[in-house]
C-alpha cells in the first residue's frame, strides 16, 4: 500500500485537486490524516483493486463527450432559452417601473 499527497494524486490521474477531495469525502479511495509539522496533511492510500476501479470511473466520465455537431446544437438550444428568460426578465423590470 503506498500514501501519495491529494496533489499527487490529482496529477497521476489529471483530476483537479478538487475532485480529488471530493473523492476522499465520499469515501470513493481511501485516506488517512497524518499530522505533519503541527499540519494536518490528507495522504491517499494506493492500492491496486481500488485503482483499478476508480480509473474506470474516470474512463467512463472522459469518454461520454457529444460530438461536435451535438454540443453546438445543445449550445444554440441553451441560447435560445436563456433569451426568453431575459425577455421575461427585461418585460418585469420594465413593469415595475
Amino acid at each position: 500500500m503506498k500514501q501519495v499527497t491529494l496533489r499527487e494524486y490529482a496529477k497521476l490521474h489529471k483530476l483537479s485537486y478538487f475532485n480529488v477531495m471530493k473523492m476522499v469525502r465520499g469515501k470513493e479511495v481511501k485516506s488517512v490524516t497524518v499530522e505533519e509539522n503541527g499540519k494536518e496533511v490528507q495522504y491517499v492510500l494506493i492500492e491496486e483493486e481500488q485503482e483499478k476501479s476508480v480509473s474506470k470511473k474516470i474512463e467512463e466520465s472522459t469518454s461520454s463527450q457529444m460530438s461536435l455537431e451535438e454540443e453546438n446544437a445543445f449550445l444554440k438550444k441553451e441560447v435560445k432559452r436563456l433569451k426568453v428568460e431575459l425577455e421575461k426578465c427585461n418585460k418585469r423590470t420594465l413593469l415595475a417601473l
